[in-house]
């Protein structure tokens, strides 16, 4: 649970930088008058320079140590719980981003937001009942290479998709960071040298190298998606995609499994988990709003926003 609600944070905190140096740009551009996003290219994303001013806004930067401060709780339960457990709770953090992001981004949760985001918590409060201690640390060599290529192809895909997409920009983005943040949880489940502590061993192991390539390419991909899609949105597919991977690898190559006879009750609440991201995501998807001028959202179960 610590993983998670630094995790929350860290996406809200770093929104907020995204907010703040969308808002300076605009000042400086026109004197506040006119545009409606950070200065950008064609395709409407974010230009590199206002990525790297993102990064440096201090909002951004306690972001980034509460990311670390994740990264520890979620490697921690990686090691000793069920890659489909560990990786759910985790995924909570989407419940802490949109309560912290009620309060610092000021958005607005309609019933809706608040059906699918109980939703994902219930699910995973059924995972945790039907979890068994995982069987396995330990993988061949093919899967301890399969992650460096992985977190390779991925971090390249996402970082084309942040730039290129256009709309589905903020869903490719954070579906990809998610994903690098998955093939991080396995990594971490796996490496070589850690017990025994072994330095050599764990410096030659493939599964380090896409530690360090996925988390890299994952935290700026994330960075972009916030910059250019609303952060409950991008978070909820990030969530799917940190969650689905892991589980799944687990489950078929380490030995992950739930206690006899519960199988329905983990399968329910792993479905019923990324059923309420999906929603939060799809619900949650639209243009971010620096600048507090976006028309309202609808209500209900509809999508879009009021027209005026």
């Amino acid at each position: 649970m610590m993983a998670a609600v630094a995790y929350g944070m860290s996406t809200v905190l770093r929104a907020l930088g995204a907010r703040r140096v969308a808002v300076a740009e605009r000042v400086e551009a026109d004197g506040d008058t006119g545009i409606q996003t950070p200065p950008s290219d064609e395709s409407g994303a974010p230009s590199v320079q206002s990525t790297v001013a993102t990064l440096t806004d201090p909002a951004f930067i306690l972001g980034t140590v509460m990311v670390l401060i994740g990264f520890a709780g979620g490697a921690i339960a990686a090691r000793f719980l069920p890659l489909f457990l560990a990786q759910s709770i985790v995924s909570a953090n989407l419940v802490v981003t949109a309560l912290v992001g009620t309060l610092i981004l000021n958005i607005n949760l309609h019933t809706r937001d608040w059906v699918a985001i109980w939703l994902v918590v219930l699910s995973l409060c059924m995972l945790g009942i039907s979890s068994a201690p995982h069987a396995d640390d330990e993988a061949s060599a093919t899967i301890h290479w399969g992650l460096l290529v992985a977190a390779g192809i991925i971090g390249a895909v996402g970082l084309v998709g942040v730039y290129r997409f256009g709309t589905w920009a903020p869903i490719v983005g954070g579906f990809a960071g998610g994903l690098q943040f998955g093939v991080i949880a396995i990594a971490v489940r796996i490496l070589d040298g850690v017990d025994p502590f072994d330095l050599a061993k764990l410096l030659t192991d493939p599964a380090a190298w896409a530690i360090a390539v996925a988390g890299a390419s994952g935290f700026y991909i994330q960075t972009v998606a916030l910059q250019v899609g609303a952060v409950n949105g991008v978070t909820a597919v990030l969530v799917v995609g940190e969650t689905a991977a892991p589980s799944l690898i687990g489950v078929l190559f380490l030995g992950d499994h739930a206690h006899p006879g519960l199988g329905w009750l983990a399968i329910s609440g792993f479905v019923g988990a990324v059923i309420g991201a999906v929603l939060v995501a799809w619900y949650g998807s639209g243009d971010p709003d620096h600048f507090g001028e976006a028309p309202a959202e609808l209500g209900g179960w509809r999508r879009g926003r009021v027209e005026e």
